[in-house]
């Protein structure tokens, strides 16, 4: 999913950079972005403004498949904000995605890993806000993996 988080408004320089990174990865100009949110980045100070902007960093790899490069900054996201349930939600897409990938190369042990990780992001997810993640909560119970 790709939805947007703003930034609070600390100081202009991280600000411009972040603004400057979400214009450009708006316009699909992703390298731009990546340069403009790593500037932020290089001088933000809040948590909250940082997690959000290693999120996008992390849209950014995934929307161009480097799904280890996504899982790293998502990983930093939630390192940062363990509630922050888009980049929960992100990692478990990209789990699930690389074990159905796994199942179609008969790779059973390899995928159920995978489903596994999935199902671990997601119930994470559907604990922290049950109402907005309602693909995720299907997916838990019609594949039975329901742990909540």
């Amino acid at each position: 999913t790709t939805e947007i988080y703003t930034l609070s408004l600390h100081d202009a320089l991280p600000i411009s950079y972040y603004l400057n990174g979400l214009s450009a990865q708006d316009e699909g100009e992703y390298a731009e972005a990546l340069n403009n949110y790593y500037q932020a980045l290089q001088i933000e100070e809040d948590l909250y403004d940082r997690s959000i902007i290693l999120y996008n960093i992390g849209l950014i790899y995934s929307k161009n498949g480097d799904y280890l490069k996504a899982l790293k900054y998502y990983y930093f996201a939630i390192f940062i904000n363990s509630r922050f349930t888009s980049a929960l939600n992100n990692i478990a897409v990209i789990y699930h995605y690389q074990g159905i990938k796994a199942a179609e190369k008969n790779c059973y042990a390899l995928s159920e890993s995978l489903l596994q990780k999935a199902t671990f992001y997601w119930t994470k997810v559907v604990k922290i806000d049950p109402n907005s993640y309602i693909e995720a909560w299907n997916w838990l119970k019609t594949t039975r993996r329901v742990k909540i």
